[in-house]
């Protein structure tokens, strides 16, 4: 069974702006490159850069918890490790998220738009080595089968925006919930190997238009009414380094037939 990747995602910040690429090289053990390498604490949350570690997302500045989150538009560039942030009636800022007066920068900066919604205090945190701030510790790489996508909104009689689900990879030509059953199977990804780890339990970050940053619509709750489960995509492990670009092939292979013994 085989798709092609429509479109690859990294999101520097976690909860904020994703980034389209043209192509990413991923290996087994390593973070996908540049994604969710930082996130802003929203009040203390107990993390230590010196020994990351998983920390939820519910203590960070999420679209989950917060919706405002999305109307901030950043742009990160990693060979200066600059942040550029933008926002609806907010001056723009730059700021060197590698430097201390930095992040103290963009936290300030964010705070000021956050407002009240922010229970604070904001803090820049940095995920070293191959720690990354995804939602689930083992979740390597996400993808999202765009069919999928196009299949709820039907259900919902709506056109879903698939960056709701903030994946890294979107397929195509997929059947439609195909994905929820391939988990512990090989999968190709492009260049790479690897395994589907688990589907991806949504959240309520999945409530929040990405353009109007407004909780318009109820994701979860159709999730569960018309499939009764609140899964959509899937987290892949790497078990073999490649590139994957845009138009790759996604191929799952078929489950082999199980062969009972002779009597």
């Amino acid at each position: 069974m085989s798709g092609h990747v429509a479109a690859i995602f990294r999101h520097p910040v976690k909860g904020f702006t994703p980034e389209p690429l043209q192509s990413v090289e991923l290996a087994p053990g390593q973070g996908f490159p540049h994604d969710r390498i930082w996130a802003v604490e929203n009040g203390p949350s107990g993390y230590d850069p010196a020994a990351p570690a998983f920390v939820p997302k519910q203590k960070f500045t999420v679209l989950a918890q917060i919706a405002a989150v999305a109307a901030a538009r950043t742009v990160y560039n990693p060979l200066t490790s600059t942040l550029h942030a933008a926002a609806p009636g907010a001056p723009e800022i730059a700021a060197r998220l590698d430097q201390p007066a930095g992040r103290e920068a963009f936290a300030a900066w964010l705070t000021a738009l956050l407002g009240e919604d922010a229970r604070g205090p904001l803090r820049v945190v940095e995920a070293r080595g191959q720690h990354r701030f995804t939602d689930h510790p083992l979740g390597q790489v996400s993808i999202i089968n765009l069919a999928s996508v196009r299949d709820l909104g039907q259900k919902m009689g709506v056109e879903l925006d698939p960056l709701r689900f903030r994946a890294n990879l979107y397929v195509d030509g997929w059947p439609a919930w195909a994905e929820n059953g391939w988990t512990g199977r090989a999968m190709m990804v492009g260049w790479a190997k690897t395994e589907v780890f688990k589907p991806i339990v949504r959240c309520a970050a999945t409530h929040v238009d990405p353009t109007s940053a407004e909780r318009d619509l109820d994701v979860l709750k159709a999730l569960f009414d018309n499939y009764g489960h609140l899964n959509c995509g899937i987290y892949v492990r790497m078990t073999s380094a490649g590139v994957v670009g845009l138009g790759d092939a996604v191929t799952a292979p078929a489950v082999e037939p199980q062969v009972e013994d002779a009597p």
